[in-house]
């Protein structure tokens, strides 16, 4: 049994779980999970290949871009955040001696040169793009704007969001829970190098069993790692959904922005038990 998703204001969960009248094993939804506005949350290291020495792997951002573009041309609004790990972290560079703040606010510097980087790729295959910046860059961005961001995303321009929130002291992962909020989208998409949110490190215990589903209440009440806690909070409090997923899964971008049901769903409502959940 799977819990099917309706569109609104926010996803809304009908019917409820309970182990005594589930089958041993649940199979993944054929359903699609319809959204109208989403914000993509990019790590800066998935814009960079393995074991390279450059920052940035054209080829790996134009991959994204055309999943993106596939998704975008069916009449989704499209919100992106991007980190800048691939470049700086702020933090790494605090514990080393460097003052926090000029550390994090680099970070964000190098958030703007991955949102860049993006928005060539996207224009190129001619998708409208704008970079907003929570950082005042006249030359390479537009200043955030809430009211702007989103008149861009009914005229059909993807919006990508530089800069974090602006804030030393607060991730990325923050930056996409609150860009989320400001902008009323339907649901957050987290692209990691995992294809969810396991009971227990998978890389550690074979036994680990993903999570289709976890509540919000259930994922802090095991301590599952799915954002930090700022971030985490902030979606728990304004009930946007998450959805962890792997972006290393040829085409996984698209099938999440286009609504397919992979990865782990968070959200306000019941939990799907990780031992009844079959890892496909």
């Amino acid at each position: 049994m799977i819990f099917p998703l309706q569109r609104g204001p926010n996803l809304i969960l009908s019917g409820s779980a309970h182990p005594s009248n589930m089958p041993d094993t649940i199979a993944s939804s054929s359903s699609r999970r319809p959204y109208k506005r989403v914000v993509l949350k990019l790590s800066g290291e998935a814009l960079r290949e393995d074991g390279s020495m450059e920052n940035i792997a054209p080829p790996i951002v134009e991959d994204i871009a055309h999943q993106i573009k596939a998704a975008f041309q069916s009449g989704l609004e499209i919100g992106i955040v991007v980190g800048g790990g691939n470049f700086w972290r702020g933090l790494t560079a605090s514990n080393k001696g460097m003052e926090r703040t000029t550390a994090d606010y680099m970070g964000m510097l190098a958030t703007i040169m991955n949102a860049l980087a993006i928005q060539s790729m996207l224009e190129a295959i001619d998708v409208p793009t704008r970079v907003m910046s929570a950082l005042e860059l006249k030359a390479v961005a537009e200043p955030f704007i809430r009211r702007v961001a989103i008149r861009h995303l009914e005229l059909g321009r993807v919006v990508i969001f530089a800069a974090g929130t602006g804030n030393p002291y607060f991730s990325t992962d923050t930056t996409a829970a609150l860009r989320a909020s400001e902008i009323n989208a339907d649901v957050i998409l987290k692209a990691t190098k995992v294809d969810g949110i396991y009971d227990s490190d998978p890389k550690k215990n074979p036994a680990a069993r993903r999570f289709e589903q976890v509540s919000f209440r259930e994922a802090l009440a095991r301590q599952l790692k799915v954002m930090d806690s700022t971030a985490f909070s902030l979606c728990m409090d304004n009930n946007k959904p998450i959805i962890v997923f792997d972006m290393h899964q040829p085409d996984n971008i698209r099938k999440a922005l286009s609504g397919s049901p992979i990865g782990t769903l968070v959200c306000n409502g019941a939990t799907l038990p990780a031992d009844l959940v079959t890892v496909a």
